[in-house]
């Protein structure tokens, strides 16, 4: 396997430098404020809680309605068994002290979710090629999947791209191919970034072009896993028919501020129109909804942290304002592209909504434990956390859990 390098993403948190609004994470290298933004056309989080059944096409009950349940039972993995792991997720090599967000599984109200079957799942996926689409969520995403396949075959890394971002994994014994394809907007993006994060110029986003980094391989996948969403509240200047259409926090360049949920929503229109159209593909796609953040006490360069020790229960906590509105636009356009669907199209679209369970695991973060050690020297010391991501074992190997259901036993 190719040797894993740190990148730009290891020392940030979590994709660059980040400030935030409210209580919600804003990654961004110059200052950003939150522009005027447009309330979703509908109580999206009600309505999609209402009504998954139909979405998730299983018949059965809505998986992504339940409770975190207390599970005695160990992980699936481990940091000694599983060697994809990077180090910023490591949570148990860098001495994070209270391990017992290990011991807690996600329970769909209205019926029983099976633990995750890697030899069914495998054997499902022989002969097939997976990618998992979008930003370092996505890998974070994919790294648990690989863990938990690890304890039946370990997969052998056959390509990365130069930063690391993108790579190709194989299963020989069951000629399973895994992907993990970087494209943090979806749609066209230039980046001005070196690999410190530091930015020389605004992002530059075109909105009616999708990332041929993920669209060109696309034929090529049975199954998909797509999300982003956070890279969007990014200061950035937009683009549509050949010519800049405004932007989202842009002062002195006389444009329209827009707003990220402008620039979302365009984004995820062209991506699923994609989908929609691309009848002469049979593949089944999960489009996978935003996932929260639980910095509490300032932010991610005030001291801001995530130490709590057990879930949230249902009604404990609420969605603050911006992924609200994120995660209303997700739904309002997923539920406008199933609707377009033919019969005779081939792309099987569902909707992956980790957004509530993941909404109530704020025990499941890294938190300073990003980093080895980090309270070794000083017990007192100042250290940055990491509130987004997630420790692996941890509480997106249920993500997965839900995964297995939707492909294979669903």
């Amino acid at each position: 396997m190719a040797k894993n390098r740190e990148t730009s993403e290891k020392h940030s948190i979590p994709f660059s430098h980040c400030v935030k609004f409210g209580a919600s994470l804003f990654f961004v290298v110059s200052p950003v404020v939150s522009s005027p933004v447009q309330a979703p056309e509908s109580d999206a989080f009600q309505f999609n809680i209402q009504n998954q059944t139909s979405f998730n096409g299983s018949g059965k009950c809505n998986l992504f309605v339940g409770d975190w349940i207390s599970d005695s039972s160990e992980p699936m993995y481990t940091n000694e068994s599983c060697h994809v792991i990077e180090p910023h997720q490591n949570c148990m090599k860098n001495g994070k002290p209270d391990l017992g967000y290990l011991y807690w599984r996600w329970t769909p109200k209205e019926c029983e979710l099976p633990k995750f079957e890697a030899n069914k799942f495998l054997n499902r996926m022989r002969n097939k090629a997976m990618a998992f689409v979008g930003d370092s969520i996505s890998r974070n995403h994919v790294q648990s999947l690989l863990c938990i396949l690890s304890q039946v075959e370990q997969a052998v890394e056959v390509y990365h791209d130069k930063e690391y971002r993108s790579k190709i994994w194989k299963f020989a014994s069951h000629n399973f191919t895994l992907s993990v394809i970087w494209t943090p907007f979806l749609v066209k993006a230039a980046i001005h970034e070196d690999m410190n994060g530091v930015s020389s110029s605004m992002v530059q986003l075109y909105l009616d072009i999708l990332d041929e980094q993920w669209t060109k391989q696309f034929n090529t996948f049975d199954y998909v896993v797509i999300g982003g969403g956070k890279w969007f509240l990014k200061s950035a200047v937009y683009h549509e028919n050949n010519t800049v259409a405004g932007c989202h926090y842009c002062p002195g360049k006389n444009l329209t501020d827009l707003g990220f949920d402008y620039a979302y929503r365009k984004a995820l229109r062209l991506v699923f129109n994609f989908f929609t159209k691309n009848s002469s593909h049979d593949a089944t796609v999960l489009f996978r909804t935003t996932t929260p953040d639980h910095f509490e006490n300032g932010e991610w360069f005030s001291g801001g942290y995530c130490n709590r020790t057990v879930p949230f229960k249902e009604g404990e906590i609420s969605m603050v304002e911006v992924d609200s509105i994120m995660r209303g636009v997700e739904v309002e356009e997923y539920e406008k592209a199933i609707t377009s669907v033919g019969s005779e199209n081939g792309v099987k679209l569902k909707l992956l909504d980790t957004t509530f369970l993941s909404l109530l695991r704020p025990d499941g973060h890294p938190g300073p434990y990003r980093e080895f050690q980090p309270f070794a020297k000083d017990k007192n010391g100042k250290v940055q956390n990491d509130c987004l991501h997630w420790c692996l074992p941890g509480p997106i190997d249920s993500w997965n859990d839900i995964v297995m259901e939707m492909l294979v036993n669903g």
